[in-house]
């Protein structure tokens, strides 16, 4: 049935289906949608349409009709939503780092869980603001150069990093509490605390907290000792019964009861061990440079670096301990060739991939070392305080001041460092700036390995174990024999052409001292004299003449050494002006050929085309052109540094034949002469004239002789006036060089960047010192004797002070001030005239020494040494075959009654009477007594001396030491307790204080030893000594704390004065937190307190940036001066202010103790360039400026240099405190003094 109704259905219509086609696009493709209907044929052939252009349409709604927004309407203005306000979200801050973690304790064997432990987690959360560690992450990629002055600084190496183990241990020493005295009520750093001590009782030291009353209510339980003790006494007060006897003492720690009985029987019956001497830590090993390094090349199949020459035997040695990561200490020669050390330490670093920096003490050494290692490296860059190229390179060159910046600022350059050189070590010796040595030595971390370079000096191996101790790791010292070049040392006494062969040899290439030609030196010069006697009258020139008389001799000896083919030659003079006179005055002398002449003319005009038109007609510039064209130079600091870096140039091209420079030119820069030539020994050093340092001699004279060019060089010192003495010239020439000195001082500085790093101390920065060095490097061994005697005073024996011996302990003090008492008045009757004059032959006196006890003597005769006076006195002593004084009994003679303190109980022969004549020190006269006998010394000395001899020995003495002798006997046996003695106020008329104090002291102490109880007990010998060995070591084990404490140190009373300053002007709290004024002026580079008071004083807010740079130029000028008169208002009174400033923090620190008084504070600032600096950020040309100071160019340069540095630190500091307007003037001041001839880029970094 449904088979067949199926069958009779018509087919349906293809319109009746449900589908519908739809054609795409011009493609020909159909799709068929599931929608009834007929084919969609009306739909367009070709692209679909699209949207209209964006670009249009925000055109027409938003520019052109922006009405409709809802920016526009007024009743949208003013819209706000109103904030839920929620104080608590204030309390909330991250949590803290999980300090600790649970660890599983296992079954070694079956791994079950036995227990857990409490670890603590290194390194957790740490930063840069928080953490010393390496570990810290990175700061920002903007501070990795720099560093920032709020980041900490890398953990010193030498320093101990404190571990999980130290921290731990820490933990478990402060959980042992004395709850009656180490708990405080006022947290560290507030002013107030709480008192938790009930009212009615009385309050406890301010700051501590009593738990005792606090605990009495509580009813904790006592112990069975506790009950047994009150079964005899019912009814008794409970604290009676828990008394502990006096002389318990707490149980230490211990895990078992074993572990505490074990250890106190073995600490009782162990017998004292003696004393093992501390081993012998060598830091600084002197490395052999005698014998050829044969095997170099089998050690080193590979160098990181290859010369074109075979480097000598010092610097291979140098190179075997670079490969082993060793760090050396290098003390050559001048142009031995230390640089070549340097040199593969770059190499080696760029082989390992890590990065050094190369130091050096002067602004112009870095530019030429950045010359020459870009050349031969490449990746090399350089910074300065005002040129920062290739921050990136391996290789940074720097001065010493950044780098310590660097390492206070926690730059992340420290990470990747390998290897620091220090060039010219030497310069430590520089007052000013030798500390910035230090404290670069001391800061810098323990993976960084140190090259120092330096002059040779005789105190290298100490300087080495210094290095060395401080570091913890040993310090190879490598110094060479001789120079490359020796040298050759004249006398000139010529001032003519006829005379200009007066050349004396005064020290050969061997180093012999030739007496013959200083003499003839004299000879030529008197005759000179005696002619012009003659011609002119008796009146000899003895003075050293002036520019004529100086023209006269250079001429002379130019035109001797340009004969003899020994040009180039620089002439050192000591004077900036002389330099100028002396070049000056040649106007004669042409040394240049004409293709020189034309070499010199196109390298001047190269390198001045970088000058504005004007600066090229300086007249400075113009006068060096001159004077480089006839092949002359000048050279100091008065000089435009471009010409500077002209004439060096051109000298290291052998274009300038003679260079006329004060000693700046010989640190370090190497550029070394045939000849080397002395204007004079005699040089004035800031405060007087003096003769040169063989120090100084020798590293100007070392200028003298290239390597490989002249087989040696000649130095050459003028005799313009008199000869000098001989004894000075082999002083000076032959004497030791100066050895290296501390000149570690506290700056404010140095103290704020240290007190805000808690891990830090200024103390442990003042004992690494090298100044105190000599009294820090046996530590370990005092530490190890301070065990010793804690030993043996533990094993010592109580004494019985108990009964008549109550008073013993008191005893013994009162008889040891007494002696110190007597002895401090003793040295001042020493060290007073009428003591000294009282000390004259016949007087007799108290002698104590080793050899004799309280034994009277006469003096004989009186002499002085280099130091002091000696007598020599005739001194009664026991026969030498008598052995009574060894047989005598201790208790006689060590244990001291009131009779022998009290007196001064004299030495008595027991049997016969015999004498000795012997030399005594001021501080073996023990007292002078009022006796004075009439004796003839000589004799008496003429006659003990011939007994001295053999043959004599057994002669009888003569009557008049016999009547001497028999005096002394008599006065001794008729005052045993001593013969009244000179009184030092009455008969010597001393009215010091201490003495006057002394005498009243002495006499008190007299009266309470004689009414000491003690010493009638029978018992007093045995006890007295039993306390006075335990006393004698406390002595010992006192001053031993003290040389290990930081009250030994010598800076320590300055460090608190300081601290008491910083403290009163706000930079730091009573806890020693740094406050912002403190971080403020951690990012000043010199002057930091007056800086930031005048910040914080809005002193310079209110000024325009000129005015401002003019201002602070008073801060950073050099050349002393007054203010001009012509200077505007606003100048004045902010000179006057600066000063206001300046006064009052010299007050502060006149009333905190230290030694720098108010006026000399206050002339640090010099004014003599506000005027020129004023003008020039006004916009000056430079060749105007010439007539608004006295200047030289060279220091005006100068100082504008380093004020455009000054603004840049004003500039992070105004940042750093929330000055944005200050800022912004300081970056605009900066920017006004940064332009034309002052900031000309370096030659040598182009």
């Amino acid at each position: 049935m449904m088979e067949t109704e199926r069958l009779v259905l018509p087919p349906p219509d293809p319109l009746d289906l449900p589908l519908r086609a739809v054609e795409l696009g011009c493609t020909g493709r159909w799709e068929l949608l599931n929608v009834s209907g007929a084919p969609e044929s009306t739909l367009p052939h070709g692209l679909p349409p699209c949207a209209p252009d964006l670009q249009q349409e925000a055109e027409q709604l938003f520019l052109s009709s922006p009405a409709w927004l809802p920016l526009h309407g007024v009743e949208h203005s003013a819209r706000k939503w109103q904030r839920k306000m929620d104080p608590w979200s204030l309390l909330a801050t991250l949590g803290a780092p999980v300090p600790s973690d649970l660890q599983a304790q296992r079954h070694p064997t079956t791994g079950q869980i036995l227990g857990y432990k409490e670890v603590l987690l290194e390194n957790t959360n740490l930063s840069a603001t928080t953490s010393l560690s390496l570990r810290r992450p990175p700061g920002p990629v903007s501070q990795s150069l720099w560093g920032n002055p709020t980041q900490y600084p890398f953990w010193p190496g030498g320093m101990d990093e404190p571990t999980i183990t130290d921290l731990s241990t820490r933990e478990e020493a402060e959980e042992e509490i004395d709850f009656e005295k180490d708990l405080l009520t006022v947290p560290p750093g507030f002013k107030k605390g709480v008192d938790f001590a009930p009212k009615d009782h009385p309050a406890p030291a301010p700051g501590l907290l009593s738990l005792s009353r606090l605990l009495e209510p509580l009813d904790l339980g006592g112990g069975d000792e506790d009950e047994s003790e009150a079964v005899g006494q019912p009814g008794g007060p409970r604290r009676d019964t828990v008394a502990a006897p006096p002389c318990s003492a707490p149980l230490a720690r211990a895990s078992s009861l074993e572990d505490l009985v074990l250890k106190e029987a073995s600490t009782a019956v162990a017998p004292p061990e003696p004393p093992k001497p501390p081993p012998q830590e060598q830091w600084a090993i002197p490395v052999d440079v005698t014998s050829p390094v044969g095997d170099f090349y089998r050690l080193i199949p590979q160098p990181a670096f290859q010369w074109a020459f075979e480097p000598d035997v010092f610097q291979k040695q140098a190179i075997l301990h670079l490969e082993r990561h060793d760090s050396v200490f290098v003390a050559a020669h001048t142009s031995a060739g230390k640089t070549v050390v340097a040199e593969y330490a770059i190499a080696l670093a760029q082989k390992h991939m890590t990065r050094t920096i190369y130091t050096s003490p002067i602004k112009a050494l870095s530019n030429q070392k950045f010359r020459d290692f870009r050349n031969t490296f490449g990746d090399v860059g350089l910074l300065t305080g005002d040129v920062q190229l290739h921050p990136e390179a391996s290789c940074l060159i720097m001065t010493t001041e950044i780098l310590r910046s660097m390492l206070y600022s926690g730059s992340d350059v420290i990470r990747d460092l390998e290897w620091v050189i220090f060039d010219e070590v030497h310069y430590i010796n520089d007052a000013e700036r030798g500390v910035v040595w230090e404290e670069v030595l001391i800061m810098l971390p323990d993976h960084v390995s140190i090259i120092l370079l330096s002059a040779t000096v005789p105190n290298a191996l100490e300087f080495a174990d210094w290095i060395g101790r401080l570091k913890r790791r040993q310090i190879y010292v490598i110094s060479t024999v001789a120079r490359p070049v020796p040298l050759e040392h004249y006398l000139f006494t010529g001032n003519s052409p006829k005379t200009q062969g007066e050349l004396f040899l005064l020290l050969d290439s061997r180093g012999s001292f030739h007496t013959k030609g200083y003499y003839a030196a004299v000879e030529a010069k008197k005759e000179r004299m005696s002619k012009h006697a003659q011609t002119f009258g008796a009146k000899q020139p003895t003075h050293q003449g002036g520019p004529a008389q100086d023209r006269g001799v250079y001429l002379s000896l130019l035109a001797s050494l340009r004969t003899r083919a020994q040009l180039p030659v620089v002439v050192f003079t000591f004077s900036r002006g002389r330099c100028d006179e002396q070049a000056s005055g040649l106007t004669s002398l042409d040394l240049t050929t004409s293709s020189e002449k034309s070499e010199i003319h196109l390298f001047l005009q190269r390198c001045l085309a970088r000058l504005r038109g004007s600066d090229r007609q300086l007249p400075q510039v113009l006068h060096m052109s001159e004077l480089l064209h006839r092949g002359l130079g000048v050279h100091h600091s008065g000089i435009l540094p471009i010409l500077k870096e002209i004439v060096e140039m051109l000298f290291s091209r052998g274009l300038v034949k003679v260079l006329f420079a004060t000693e700046t030119f010989a640190m370090g820069v190497n550029m070394p002469a045939r000849t080397v030539v002395f204007d004079s020994m005699r040089k004035h050093d800031g405060s007087t004239f003096r003769d040169l340092l063989p120090g100084e001699y020798v590293q100007m004279a070392g200028r003298a002789g290239r390597r490989g060019l002249d087989p040696t060089g000649t130095v050459i010192l003028l005799c313009k006036g008199r000869v000098p003495e001989m004894a000075d010239l082999h002083r000076m020439m032959m004497g030791k060089p100066s050895q290296l000195q501390s000149q570690f001082r506290l700056t404010y500085t140095m103290i704020l960047n240290l007190l805000r790093v808690d891990a830090l101390r200024v103390e442990d920065m003042m004992k690494r010192s090298f100044s105190e060095f000599p009294s820090r490097k046996d530590s370990k061994a005092h530490e190890q004797a301070l065990a010793e005697l804690t030993k043996r005073l533990g094993a010592l024996e109580e004494p019985d002070v108990t009964g008549q011996l109550v008073d013993l302990p008191e005893y013994y003090s009162w008889g040891e001030e007494l002696t110190e008492t007597r002895s401090l008045i003793q040295r001042r009757i020493i060290e007073s005239v009428n003591g000294l004059k009282s000390l004259s032959a016949g007087r007799v006196v108290v002698v104590k020494n080793q050899e004799h006890h309280n034994a009277l003597g006469v003096i004989l005769q009186v002499s002085s040494n280099s130091t002091s006076r000696v007598f020599t006195t005739l001194v009664l002593c026991d026969k030498p075959m008598s052995e009574a004084p060894q047989e005598r009994g201790p208790a006689s003679s060590d244990v001291p009654y009131p009779d022998d303190l009290v007196g001064f109980k004299l030495f008595l022969p027991e049997g016969p009477c015999d004498h000795t004549v012997g030399k005594l020190q001021p501080g073996n006269v023990a007292a002078i007594t009022t006796k004075v006998l009439r004796l003839n010394g000589e004799k008496i000395l003429e006659d003990f001396s011939r007994r001295q001899q053999p043959k004599f020995k057994k002669d009888p003495p003569s009557a008049a030491v016999t009547t001497a002798v028999q005096e002394l006997l008599r006065l001794a046996q008729a005052h045993p307790a001593g013969p009244p003695t000179l009184d030092p106020v009455n008969d010597l008329q001393l009215k010091d204080v201490s003495v006057v104090e002394g005498g009243l002291r002495a006499r008190k102490l007299e009266e309470l030893i004689r009414g000491a109880q003690c010493v009638h007990s029978p018992r007093f010998p045995a006890q007295y000594l039993k306390l006075r060995e335990r006393m004698q070591i406390q002595k010992e084990m006192e001053r031993l704390r003290f040389l290990l404490s930081d009250q030994s140190l010598l800076l320590l009373p300055e460090y608190h004065q300081r601290v008491e300053v910083l403290r009163t002007l706000g930079y730091v709290d009573e806890a020693g937190t740094v406050k912002l004024a403190g971080r403020v002026a951690c990012a000043m580079s010199s002057h930091e307190l007056l800086l930031t008071e005048l910040m914080f004083d809005n002193a310079l807010s209110a000024l325009r940036p000129e005015e401002i740079a003019a201002l602070l130029s008073g801060l950073v000028c050099q050349s002393a001066g007054d203010p001009s008169d012509q200077l505007p208002s606003t100048l004045k009174e902010g000179v006057e202010r600066v000063r206001a400033v300046a006064k009052r923090i010299g007050d502060v620190q006149v009333a905190c103790g230290l030694n720098q008084t108010v006026e000399e504070f206050v002339g640090e600032l010099n004014f003599g360039l506000v005027e020129v600096v004023y003008e020039w950020a006004r916009g000056m040309p430079f060749s105007e400026l010439a007539g608004l100071s006295g200047t030289p160019e060279g220091l005006v340069v100068r100082c504008i240099q380093r004020l455009a540095e000054m603004c840049r630190s004003l500039r992070g500091a105004a940042r750093l405190v929330g000055e944005p307007v200050l800022g912004a003037k300081m970056e605009t001041a900066a920017t006004l003094l940064r332009r034309d001839i002052v900031f000309a880029a370096s030659l040598y970094t182009q």
